[in-house]
């Protein structure tokens, strides 16, 4: 995840046309895209949340990527936004070559293949080919009929509802359900009660309609709503309404639907569309790709397959009496290829790739549980970043040795009013609970100019990365401050809590941070609250903080690089600018200096020294870096099984 803030320069702001230009060069990446301007928050690749922000020329915005390709992302969109003519001439349309660009852990096209088939949207990588299930239920028809008592019939569609919404939570105890498909459900059973549903149903029951027609032309209405939107996480919810819609409609009409429960182990599903509801009744195991004549990268079936690592092509160009009579199915969901009845050639490489990546996840699924040591007998911590608890689950489940960097700022963007202390102390322990015994580093508010918070108000400033931000702002804003730290001295009785201080500069600051800890632990001696102790550290992310590592190693229990902004500020070049992107390389022998010298004041005083920033996942980094006295590396869940391997074979 990565994050740019800037001034905007674009002609009178992001009116209709820049916007619509903007968000389609925001959904040619992969990258989830947030916004934020004036104090609200969107995401890049909505036009109507993005015109709703009312950014003008010269307001300050900020973008924040987390995905694959999040770095060029930022790069052309903070290019886009700083260019006074964007949106001027219009972008050409993404075609197929687009979506065969092979990027790191994508399938190559089978070599030899013959001309594909069809194209998709590529929603989640992997190489699939298999014996077809095809899933096409059949339209549902309603005749209205006569009420003659229209109290029996609400009570007929609350009886319905209420059925329905006692299946999908039923659904979600499986042990094959995860936590993203749970978060799924969960957004189905709001959807089914949701208020304007219910009143519209009402509302027409009243005005003589059965319940089932009631509820099948008010769930249609709201779909070709949802349909109508810009918005493609919006329009997606389309699929949901009409899932929501359709079992209510069933329950009603005493009938069943067709199910993926019956999905035989190895077979590819070919659709019209499959509902987030419909995936959840399969057992997931068993599928081996998925096919669908409809459907965004954006919609919960997409989400569905990337968490349980099922090869997914949605809104594929084949008619749908193709897929019904296929027998055989090809697929590459990393670039949206699908190969209905693909020849002897094809198949091959198809197969070839499929073993490829089966093999490459064993070799990859044996280290999850390792806790890597060197051949020279050095053991290293490789623990996950992360910014919500939502992300633990996925965090543990790839062998995280705990937390090396938990960015508390998330619990404070995105809010009307500031998160309370005890909704802090409760986030940071539930944190380390859900790791113990490994330990979980969280970082102090690191948010400023660059990133808004409520209840604070920030002037301008021609360069935030370089103003009034992270313990910066704290030491000023003690009523925001103080309670954070008096939460993170609750939530370390459970044993594993470390703190981390950003953009340190000076040694005072250090103190001024340790005066204040004092007085926490003082009035929650005095209130009768339980605290705890923990290891105190800083970022080493800037220059000055290099320069001064001797004495700050003195004050402090271990340093941790935040090698993404260390090497922006030793380079003095951004790293989202492409004009200097040859000079923000972490490799550069000045960054690497910069660490060595770290590494050198951190073993000389002896303190630990982990490593946070995006380069801690990199293989050709990583032997550098445990050469020079790194003990822990953090990352990105997805990258911890790797890095582990790339430990123990040093």
């Amino acid at each position: 995840m990565i994050e740019r803030s800037f001034v905007v320069r674009v002609h009178d702001g992001l009116h209709a046309r820049p916007a619509t230009q903007f968000v389609k060069l925001a959904k040619s990446f992969g990258a989830d895209i947030q916004i934020s301007c004036n104090g609200q928050t969107a995401s890049a690749k909505s036009a109507v949340k993005l015109m709703l922000l009312g950014i003008k020329e010269n307001d300050e915005a900020t973008l924040l990527a987390t995905g694959d390709d999040e770095a060029e992302a930022l790069s052309a969109l903070t290019t886009f936004l700083q260019t006074p003519g964007a949106g001027d001439v219009a972008l050409k349309k993404a075609g197929p070559s687009a979506a065969t660009a092979k990027g790191e852990g994508e399938t190559a096209s089978p070599q030899g293949a013959p001309d594909r088939d069809g194209w998709g949207v590529a929603a989640s990588e992997g190489t699939a080919l298999g014996p077809t299930f095809a899933f096409f239920p059949p339209v549902l028809k309603i005749d209205p009929v006569p009420v003659a008592d229209m109290g029996a019939e609400t009570a007929r569609f609350t009886a319905a509802v209420d059925s329905v919404t006692a299946g999908f939570a039923a659904n979600k105890d499986r042990p094959d359900i995860g936590a993203d498909a749970a978060g799924i459900i969960d957004a189905l059973i709001d959807l089914a009660r949701d208020a304007d549903f219910d009143q519209a149903v009402r509302a027409a029951i009243a005005d003589g309609r059965d319940a089932a027609s009631a509820a099948m032309t008010v769930g249609t209405k709201l779909t070709a709503d949802f349909e109508t939107m810009e918005d493609p996480y919006i329009r997606a919810r389309a699929e949901d309404m009409r899932s929501v819609t359709r079992q209510i409609v069933l329950s009603l009409l005493g009938e069943r639907d067709v199910s993926l429960a019956e999905l035989p182990p190895g077979a590819v599903i070919v659709a019209d569309e499959i509902t987030a509801w419909d995936l959840a009744k399969a057992k997931l195991a068993d599928v081996a790709g998925i096919v669908c004549r409809k459907g965004a990268a954006t919609s919960h079936v997409a989400i569905m397959a990337r968490a349980y690592g099922i090869p997914a092509v949605l809104g594929a160009a084949i008619a749908e009496d193709r897929l019904k009579s296929a027998l055989t199915i090809g697929l590459n969901g990393g670039t949206g290829q699908v190969f209905v009845e693909p020849d002897a050639a094809t198949r091959t490489a198809l197969s070839m790739a499929i073993a490829r990546e089966a093999a490459d996840r064993k070799a990859l699924e044996a280290y999850r549980a390792v806790e890597p040591v060197t051949r020279s007998g050095k053991r290293i911590e490789v623990a996950a970043n992360l910014g919500t608890l939502a992300e633990i689950p996925g965090a543990l489940e790839t062998g995280a040795m705990g937390v090396g960097l938990f960015r508390t700022e998330f619990l404070f963007m995105e809010r009307k009013t500031l998160p309370t202390e005890d909704e802090q102390a409760r986030t940071y322990r539930t944190l380390a609970e859900a790791f113990a015994p490994y330990p979980v580093v969280i970082r102090t508010l690191d948010i400023g100019g660059d990133k808004p918070i409520a209840g604070v108000d920030f002037e301008h400033e021609d360069n935030p990365f370089l103003g009034w931000r992270g313990v910066r702002m704290c030491l000023e804003r003690r009523d925001i401050f103080k309670p954070q730290l008096r939460a993170l001295l609750r939530a370390a009785v459970v044993g594993n809590v470390k703190v981390l201080l950003p953009m340190i500069a000076d040694g005072g600051e250090v103190e001024a941070v340790k005066q204040l800890f004092a007085e926490c632990r003082a009035e929650l001696d005095r209130e009768g609250v339980a605290h705890g102790g923990f290891e105190l550290g800083v970022m080493i992310e800037t220059p000055a903080a290099v320069f001064l590592a001797a004495d700050l190693a003195r004050q402090v229990d271990f340093f941790s690089i935040g090698t993404n902004d260390l090497t922006q500020y030793v380079m003095a070049a951004d790293r989202l600018n492409p004009k200097v992107a040859n000079l923000n390389r972490t490799e550069h022998p000045a960054v690497l200096a910069a660490i060595a010298a770290a590494c050198k004041a951190a073993r000389e005083a002896g303190i630990w020294i982990g490593v946070c920033g995006e380069a801690a996942a990199r293989p050709d980094l990583i032997p550098f870096f445990v050469e020079n006295g790194v003990t822990e590396l953090s990352m990105s869940s997805a990258a911890i099984p790797r890095a582990k391997r790339c430990v123990t074979e040093l």
